[in-house]
């Protein structure tokens, strides 16, 4: 039963973004149009996966949501943390792997909401190039969101945190606020699969310091994944 739940919220989780993306197309012109119709999107789809599948959520730490310009490093397990960032930050502006670029309907409301598109096979151009775009992002404000492990991981699973994430943070001058989450507990990946239960979100303190990569690297994923094991002995 749980899995025909789920596969009809995959069905609409695609007609519902076709629908949207057709009909608010004008939306495309102006970004702040285009933002408040991705929030609208996001909210449908996290409201149909409550409704079909029983899969909730809870949030703490909202008093550490950043009003302006700050950077967002996240833990990636599914498509939900990016469903629930866009809903609950102002204005927010993710690092996503250029591949996507070539989606039709998502590419372009990315592309409006100003959403920064990498090639990961880059090497240094790839963080000249993310540099460059976040900077001009945060002149309007927006919230860069990167996944600093670079990659999904699985729950559990504690995949190395890419210094490039360190330099950025260090280039850019702005607070860094750690989010944890265990989405991929409930949105199952790979597969269709969604798991009833609570999904918690956690908005941990700002980190104002990148002036020391191992330093500010340690405390990025010490905040999102708990202290190494060693530590806790």
């Amino acid at each position: 039963m749980q899995m025909i739940r789920s596969s009809l919220f995959v069905v609409f989780l695609f007609v519902f973004s076709f629908i949207v993306g057709a009909l608010t197309f004008p939306a495309l012109l102006k970004r702040e149009w285009s933002i408040a119709v991705s929030k609208f999107w996001a909210s449908g789809l996290l409201g149909a996966l409550k409704v079909l599948c029983s899969v909730d959520d809870v949030v703490v730490g909202r008093e550490n949501i950043p009003k302006g310009a700050a950077l967002i490093a996240a833990k990636h397990q599914s498509m939900w943390e990016t469903l629930k960032l866009t809903v609950l930050l102002p204005r927010p502006s993710f690092v996503l792997k250029k591949e996507l670029k070539h989606w039709p309907i998502f590419s372009w409301y990315c592309r409006a909401n100003g959403f920064i598109f990498i090639d990961r096979d880059a090497g240094a151009k790839t963080l000249r190039d993310m540099t460059a775009q976040s900077k001009a992002r945060l002149l309007e404000g927006a919230q860069i969101v990167i996944f600093p492990e670079g990659t999904r991981s699985l729950p559990g699973q504690r995949l190395p945190y890419q210094p490039g994430v360190a330099a950025l943070a260090k280039t850019l001058g702005v607070p860094t606020i750690p989010v944890s989450h265990n989405s991929g507990e409930h949105w199952v990946q790979p597969g269709p699969e969604k798991l009833p239960g609570t999904i918690t979100i956690q908005i941990h303190p700002a980190i104002d310091d990148a002036s020391n990569r191992r330093a500010y690297l340690k405390a990025v994923e010490t905040a999102i994944e708990g202290p190494d094991e060693e530590v806790v002995a």
